[in-house]
């Protein structure tokens, strides 16, 4: 009996302590933190990410609409290329009146304010994640397919989102047969905003935005790189300043009324070049309010501020809005200070370049000189000149099917002065020997591919058979055997 006894008492304890332990364990038990679990464990869907965030950025974009006309413009600022020693005073060509200009600084101050406070207004990006972001529709298709073909023969395995205004530009053969082979997919921006009316050059920040990378090389349809571009994020100057934006020709016209409202003191014309966004970097983990800013002055760039970051000077829309936006905010930028540079070929009697491109440098080498205090843009003889790392093929565009070719060489890059046929890229030629390698041959490697390619089958493109047989006509008249007109590299990729 006595050892029964024992036994029960000695049962009752160790279930005593079994529930003493449990209980001390859900007491003081904390969950692991959320970087230690699977992302994909709390996973929304994309597209309910960024319908969720519009939801709240929306509103706020609406609240704040400058309360006042648009600004006009006595004159549109004329071309003038940068000077890193200009002393003359910023251009100021905009007619705004004191009491508009107060609503525009109050309404920009008002967003700001808001932006910072929404506590709902969540990012749909994926943290850790990079990736290249660009839009394309119609006849800009064709050239985002040769970039991407283009970007994966430096080794890149970025993954990349092509973003449409709406379902008109949506070709299901390209989207679903072409794209997911080169990792790119199509996205459309009509089913995250609705009937918003986002188009044209406001699609750059929207589509930034609504990406769901957090760090994102932007490449225009019609820009590819010669090399890896995401050996970039690990280094300077994008690692410690999270946007890095390139140059224009021209000179800063952005109007002295703008830096007024956005309280900022106004920089001298000396400082930088325009900027040319066909390219650029970002993250939106340190520069996630400069794109929130930059896509107000996009929702409101047609009426207001677009004509105040540029007042009518070349390529006026979106260019200005992404720097313009980190310094109003306070947040990183680096501005790659190496000279944009044009190619094309040399025009006859020493008439100068006739250019259908745009070389944009390393900028790890241009922030080489540049941290040292040595700036090739004012004193060429500081350091050699940083390579060539993309190039924006900007007029016209290489697309084949349109005008590429034709009966006049000032308008036809393939053509040469005498009439025949020749490389679109032949000048300047210390410009074209810092690309590494033949990046024209390889271009046209992949213009060939897409002309005859049976899966490439564009809407625009209604004669791809005859689009075939002039690349390929084209192809064997100027590359397909060495000329010795071909240019030479200073180094190889």
């Amino acid at each position: 009996m006595a050892a029964f006894r024992f036994g029960r008492l000695r049962s009752l304890l160790l279930a005593m302590g079994a529930i003493f332990l449990i209980s001390t364990f859900y007491l003081y038990w904390t969950p692991a933190p959320a970087s230690m679990i699977p992302s994909t464990a709390f996973e929304v869907p994309l597209t309910e990410r960024q319908i969720a965030f519009w939801k709240v950025l929306k509103p706020i974009l609406e609240k704040n609409t400058p309360k006042c006309p648009p600004p006009t413009r006595r004159a549109d600022a004329p071309a003038m290329h940068f000077n890193p020693n200009a002393t003359d005073p910023r251009l100021d060509l905009i007619l705004l009146k004191e009491n508009d200009r107060k609503a525009m600084e109050e309404a920009h101050a008002s967003y700001l304010q808001d932006i910072r406070d929404a506590k709902r207004l969540r990012p749909p990006h994926t943290t850790g994640t990079r990736g290249l972001v660009t839009t394309a529709g119609k006849s800009y298709l064709p050239l985002v397919v040769s970039s991407l073909r283009m970007l994966r023969r430096t080794g890149s395995t970025l993954p990349a989102e092509v973003y449409m205004k709406d379902a008109s530009e949506y070709e299901k053969k390209i989207c679903e047969n072409v794209l997911p082979s080169l990792d790119a997919r199509c996205l459309v921006l009509s089913e995250i905003v609705g009937k918003e009316p986002i188009a044209h050059y406001q699609l750059k920040a929207f589509a930034v935005l609504f990406s769901s990378f957090e760090e994102i090389i932007w490449m225009d349809a019609d820009c590819f790189p010669l090399h890896k571009p995401e050996e970039l994020f690990e280094v300077e100057p994008f690692k410690s300043n999270g946007l890095v934006t390139w140059p224009d020709f021209w000179a800063s016209t952005a109007s002295p009324a703008y830096f007024e409202l956005s309280h900022q003191p106004i920089p001298p014309m000396s400082v930088r070049q325009s900027s040319e966004t066909g390219i650029f970097m970002v993250s939106k983990k340190t520069n996630y309010i400069t794109l929130l800013l930059a896509a107000y002055y996009n929702y409101y760039g047609p009426s207001h501020y677009f004509r105040l970051l540029s007042q009518g000077a070349p390529g006026e829309g979106d260019k200005e809005t992404f720097l313009q936006a980190a310094a109003a905010v306070g947040e990183p930028f680096y501005a790659v200070s190496e000279r944009v540079q044009a190619l094309g070929h040399w025009k006859p009697d020493n008439q100068g370049l006739s250019g259908s491109a745009m070389a944009q440098a390393d900028p790890r080498e241009d922030y080489a000189l540049t941290s040292q205090d040595k700036w090739r843009v004012r004193d060429p003889s500081v350091g050699k000149p940083p390579r060539v790392f993309f190039i924006h093929a900007h007029y016209p565009k290489f697309n084949p099917a349109e005008n590429l070719f034709g009966s006049k060489w000032e308008t036809a890059p393939t053509l040469k002065a005498d009439g025949s046929e020749g490389r679109a890229w032949t000048a300047p030629e210390d410009v074209v020997s810092r690309f590494g390698y033949d990046a024209e041959k390889n271009y046209w490697e992949e213009i060939k591919w897409l002309s005859c390619d049976p899966k490439t089958e564009f809407r625009t493109w209604e004669t791809k058979a005859q689009v075939c047989q002039q690349v390929e006509s084209y192809w064997q008249h100027v590359f397909a055997e060495p000329h010795p007109d071909d240019p030479k590299f200073t180094d190889e990729a």
